[in-house]
């Protein structure tokens, strides 16, 4: 059996039918790949719609402030791909005069695109002999070859990447490409594969030996660190009027753009009397009388490397703490929508009726 055109046979018969699977546009393509990393379709398909209806270009998306292109992926996660998604759109219309670059070197230049998402976006909008490994990919591979070197090991990864070239289909490397992704999402799955009705059952080295379950293997990576923010909705005036107080994340840590509230972070869960009485809380409002309405249960929010801990303090002040007005900014309680916020600050926003 030849590997690819059987796989292509199947991709044809099988496939889900996907907007960028219908355009050659390279920067929908990229759109696509950069959205759907770490993201299912079902949930990154609405995020793709909004995206190229707001910027159905490259051009549009790079005269965007950082801040509505934060906001539009609001609730996506690892925002580190919107601001490179913006970064590398200004770099297409400034250095490629808004033409998306049409070979794999030129395209490893933009911010942000590896060799993952360049093979992607080289193969399908180019059809350019460049194999894509994902995570259905190394599934598929490390199955059918029986490899069994950790595949996030450099000899693992290796391995993978040589089996991949081998199969490589030279005539239709754009569709080899998405059919094997395709085949590793849809059928060749992480847990309980039908492999009695797979059409490579005969041929999968996994399968006659008993290892299906067992590949891919991984090496475990060291658990998530634990966070423990404790946030201060800082609310002056009345009515209307009413206002609150937003920092944007700093560089070199996580949610990177973003806006969240002013916070104490400490090394353990720490109730509210025990932070009222610790010095950085005294540091906070040491000219001022702040005055604490509420406290809210614990949030808890998971990223790749970090375990987020946080409490939200709703805090009535009558001036603003020296120490907080030099590094955030005041606005109208009734204006938060309009600012991009981590899902974690949007959930509590949207429990307690900050937002509609």
């Amino acid at each position: 059996m030849d590997f690819a055109l059987a796989l292509i046979d199947w991709y044809n018969h099988n496939k889900r039918q996907l907007p960028w699977r219908e355009t050659d546009d390279p920067y929908k393509i990229w759109l696509s790949e950069v959205i759907f990393q770490q993201t299912r379709i079902e949930q990154g398909l609405a995020y793709y719609h909004s995206f190229t209806e707001r910027f159905p270009t490259v051009q549009q998306l790079a005269q965007a402030s950082e801040d509505e292109v934060l906001k539009l992926w609001q609730g996506l996660g690892y925002y580190s791909r919107a601001r490179n998604l913006h970064a590398a759109a200004k770099t297409v219309v400034e250095k490629f005069n808004g033409r998306f670059p049409e070979n794999y070197t030129d395209i490893l230049t933009l911010k942000g695109i590896g060799t993952y998402t360049a093979a992607a976006i080289a193969s399908i909008a180019f059809n350019l002999p460049h194999p894509v490994v994902d995570g259905n990919v190394m599934r598929v591979i490390s199955r059918w070859f029986a490899i069994e070197e950790a595949v996030n090991t450099t000899v693992g990864k290796k391995k993978i990447e040589a089996a991949v070239h081998e199969l490589l289909a030279a005539h239709s490397p754009g569709t080899f490409n998405q059919a094997m992704m395709e085949f590793g999402a849809l059928f060749c799955k992480p847990k309980n594969p039908d492999c009695e009705v797979c059409i490579f059952n005969t041929s999968c080295l996994a399968f006659q030996k008993k290892l299906v379950e067992k590949l891919p293997l991984k090496i475990k990576s060291q658990p998530p660190k634990k966070r423990f923010f404790n946030y201060l909705l800082l609310l002056s005036g009345k009515g209307a009027n009413q206002k609150v107080y937003l920092n944007k994340r700093p560089e070199g840590d996580i949610w990177q753009g973003l806006y969240d509230f002013p916070l104490i972070e400490t090394e353990t869960e720490t109730e509210i009397d025990g932070l009222v009485n610790s010095i950085a809380w005294k540091t906070v409002f040491n000219d001022t009388n702040p005055v604490v309405i509420k406290v809210s249960r614990i949030f808890k929010h998971q990223l790749t490397h970090r375990q987020i801990f946080a409490k939200f303090i709703v805090i009535k002040i009558e001036k603003s703490p020296s120490k907080i007005a030099d590094n955030s900014i005041c606005v109208n309680l009734k204006n938060l929508g309009n600012y991009p916020v981590p899902r974690l600050i949007e959930q509590y926003l949207l429990e307690n009726g900050f937002l509609s």
